[in-house]
């Protein structure tokens, strides 16, 4: 697809359930984040098999593995990396993918590391391809070859780099060519969050923003999170307002549910846009197929903000489903628009509808 990946970036940015972090949530989160694998909420497996990875680090005296951690904005990548830079006791050093296009970019970064610290990549996906060849060398014998002059007359020099470990982060794995993902000593996916999970992960943001929540309301939130630390954070703070304005403060399941009506996220997570694709292709189309374009047009939305910023929450909850034909709404998308579906979609199994048999 060719398309710049900022685009969905900041459609995703300006909703009140989009994964992707804004200024303000940049600076929430650096006072909410944990500082050690103990704080940290979640991603069990993860946690374990990382704590492992460090501790032997230290045991050896040596720097850790370079670490590659994917999954989908907002479960924590970043976090994690600067726990590994406070367990490994090293500096951090934080830069992006897309602020690197040029080796010699990533070469200034490099020779000016120390040793033992810690470099985060986010976004390492989206690095020039050039720079990314230099990043081989670095990874594997902390050496980078830096040419000075052009031409037949151009040479090599090396320079040696000190001991350092990378911390790569994607959301987009399979874009990594297999030469740089084989050079991570250590490779995690995040996992979505589960409501208890999240349920926690508000408690204690509560706690550290001084507000009041009983389980009951933090229950509200986090069914409506996505599944997302970052999401159900923002979700907090929104409801934390219209407590303070409309009640005594305290924040339970009739205050939270009221509030997340007012910024139009319902029980199940859904905003306006989801619910405005779910409908076009119910009401419009009679639940599909249809066509991603000709859904995009009835929605108002450009064809890659329906496709990049709503259609994967929507799949990941069996709301949609991505045919050869087109998209298709699933009866669970009939149910939650309290719709009822044609009598040729609310017969059989939908194999006939989908397949025309």
């Amino acid at each position: 697809m060719n398309w710049d990946d900022t685009t969905d970036a900041e459609a995703a940015a300006e909703r009140l359930v989009g994964a992707v972090a804004d200024g303000e949530d940049q600076a929430v989160e650096a006072a909410l984040r944990p500082k050690d694998l103990g704080e940290f909420i979640g991603q069990e497996k993860v946690r374990e098999q990382l704590d492992l990875v460090l501790r032997a680090a230290r045991a050896r005296g040596a720097t850790a593995d370079h670490v590659l951690l994917s999954g989908a904005p907002g479960l924590g990548k970043t976090t994690l990396s600067m726990i590994i830079a406070a367990e490994m006791e090293a500096p951090i050093r934080i830069t992006s993918g897309p602020a690197i296009q040029h080796a010699g970019d990533l070469a200034a970064i490099l020779s000016s590391l120390q040793e033992g610290e810690v470099l985060f990549l986010d976004e390492i996906h989206r690095m020039s391809r050039p720079a990314e060849e230099m990043l081989y060398m670095a990874m594997e014998d902390f050496r980078v070859d830096v040419v000075v002059g052009k031409g037949p007359g151009a040479t090599a020099i090396p320079l040696e780099l000190p001991p350092f470990t990378l911390v790569g982060a994607t959301t987009r794995a399979g874009l990594l060519p297999p030469p740089l993902r084989d050079r991570f000593g250590f490779t995690a996916h995040m996992e979505f969050y589960g409501p208890a999970e999240l349920e926690r992960v508000i408690h204690r943001s509560a706690g550290l923003l001084d507000v009041e929540i009983d389980a009951t309301g933090a229950a509200e939130i986090a069914g409506r999170s996505r599944g997302t630390p970052r999401i159900a954070n923002r979700l907090l703070r929104r409801v934390r307002d219209y407590a303070q304005v409309k009640a005594d403060g305290l924040i339970t399941q009739e205050i939270a549910a009221a509030a997340l009506a007012v910024y139009e996220v319902d029980a199940r997570g859904l905003d306006r846009l989801d619910r405005g694709v779910l409908e076009a292709l119910l009401k419009l189309f009679g639940g599909g197929p249809v066509g991603l374009s000709t859904l995009a047009v009835a929605v108002g939305e450009e064809r890659e903000t329906v496709e990049e910023v709503a259609e994967p929450f929507l799949v990941r909850e069996g709301l949609l489903a991505r045919t050869p034909r087109g998209r298709v709404a699933t009866p669970a998308a009939w149910a939650h628009l309290n719709l009822t579906p044609p009598r040729s979609q609310s017969s059989g199994n939908g194999q006939q509808d989908l397949f025309g048999a």
